[in-house]
Parts: C-alpha cells; structure tokens; sequence
C-alpha cells in the first residue's frame, strides 16, 4: 500500500497548522506528503470563469494556496517527499476521494474554505464520516506536546482498527496510550434497594477493557498503557481527557437509514467537544 498523508488546504490558519500536523506525521511514519487544494466550479461559477481572464485569475489564486502550503511543510520537515495536487470540484467529494490510497486524510477542525461559514460539522465531520481509513481534524497546535494518545475504546470488532492506529501513533511519538472506556450504569440503578451493585459493575468493566487490549499489548509491548474505566458518557470521558492530549482516537458506527456511512453521535460530539485534534477511524 502507498503510504501517503494527504492533507487539504485552502490558505487559512487552520489549514497551515494541518499542514504542519501532516508534515509532522509524515516525517515520523516515512510517508509521503500530498497537498490537495480544491476549486468547486457549480454552474454558477462556470458562467462566471466565461469572463476573460478571471479563471485563470482563480486558478493562479489557487495554485498559491498550493505553493504557500508546500513552503510550510518544507520548511517544518525538509527531509519529507512533497507534492501538491490542484483538484476540481466541492471540498468533501474531493478530499472524500482521496482515501482510497492514503494513509490518512488531515484537515484543519475549522473546514476548507468554499462553503461559507463551513465550520466542523461540515466538511470535517462529512469528510470524517465518509472516508475509509483516519481522517485527522487538527484542533491543536503541532508544537504543544503532552506525550500521550487517548483512544476510545469499544467492546465491538469494528474499534480494532482505531486501536490499530492509536497504537501505531502511539509507538511513532514514544507516548504513552490513554485507552478510555466509559460505562453508565442502567437507568434505574438509582432506585432504593436495587439489585445493581455499581462497583462489581465497574470491575466487571474493568475486566472488558482489559481483554480488548491484552492483545494490543502484546503486539506493542514498547507502548505504556493506562486503562482507564470511568463511569459516565462517553463523549465526556474523551472530551475531558483530550485537554491531556496530542491526539484523541475514536472509531464511527454511524450508519444512515438508507446504508448512507455517516459520524455516530459520540463521535460527532468528541470531534465538536474536543481540545486536542482527533483521529477518526473508519474500518
């Protein structure tokens, strides 16, 4: 398999810390770094490129945010292989169809410009939820470092390959991996004189999140690992341990009514919650 990092830009702020994010993560993996810069052209646009000379005005534009792109990843890590790709049409179909040979998918948690007002939740999360393979939306800067990975851990086949790349991440940086598994007890556990007994429920947890990683263990003995069972939604356990963290790891189970792959509600809030910048991980 070709191991690329793709990364998309569009001139922002948040587009050059990705670029720097991706350069990083090339550097450490031995991956190749490939730029994409997308130019939507909706029918509207065609008939505004008619006029002379201002496609090529656009198109000159857009090979800037390429080139200035490529000059912060040379700069961040000289020894990477570059290369930049101007693509045509909407950002997320874009970015989406470059999944098919890559690594990862890296953009900035704020969008890529062409979609006013396009925050997280639009193209992050549709990109994040469509994509096979990680797509890392940056939400923090590059240069803050706290030495650990956090992964969300679910007791389901389909979390494997989110453990595969937290503790891939995880050996790459030296870090240690915070697995994070939260429970909650049944909604009536509450009540007086209930047969629920929330600590042997918490060890019993406990154990899950033990056989889930013993084999991870095993295949990355060089990657210190805290188990931590905490006892509340998900979203909040991850959330609150990314302001610990470099990055945050989550698998997608979401799934639309008519087979249409899109983020769970989990994921969507830890991407939307979030200090650090997330990893999600689609099988």
């Amino acid at each position: 398999m070709n191991h690329v990092i793709v990364v998309g830009v569009d001139g922002s702020d948040a587009a050059t810390a990705a670029v720097e994010w991706a350069a990083d993560d090339a550097a450490r993996a031995g991956a190749r770094l490939r730029i994409v810069h997308a130019v939507g052209r909706t029918p509207y646009e065609i008939a505004m490129f008619a006029t002379p000379g201002q496609g090529d005005a656009i198109m000159v534009s857009a090979q800037s945010v390429l080139d200035d792109a490529e000059a912060v990843a040379r700069k961040r890590q000289p020894g990477i292989e570059v290369g930049c790709e101007l693509l045509q049409g909407a950002a997320t179909a874009a970015l989406r169809n470059q999944a098919g040979d890559s690594a990862e998918i890296v953009i900035g948690g704020s969008g890529l410009g062409g979609l006013p007002g396009a925050a997280l939740g639009s193209v992050s999360a549709h990109v994040a939820g469509h994509a096979h393979g990680p797509v890392v939306v940056v939400r923090s800067d590059p240069d803050t470092t706290h030495g650990e990975v956090v992964v969300g851990l679910e007791d389901y086949p389909a979390c494997e390959p989110a453990l595969a790349y937290a503790f891939e991440q995880a050996r790459l940086r030296a870090s240690t991996l915070r697995a994070v598994y939260a429970w909650q007890p049944p909604a009536h556990a509450h009540i007086p004189d209930s047969a629920y007994d929330l600590d042997e429920i918490h060890a019993a947890q406990c154990r899950i999140a033990a056989v889930i990683l013993q084999g991870w263990r095993q295949r990355y003995p060089q990657v210190p690992v805290i188990e931590d069972v905490r006892r509340t939604h998900p979203v909040d356990a991850l959330v609150s341990a990314s302001a610990q963290a470099d990055l945050v790891v989550v698998g997608s189970q979401g799934r639309g009514a008519i087979g249409t792959v899109m983020l769970g509600s989990v994921t969507l809030g830890i991407l939307h919650g979030a200090r650090s910048s997330v990893a999600v991980v689609r099988p």
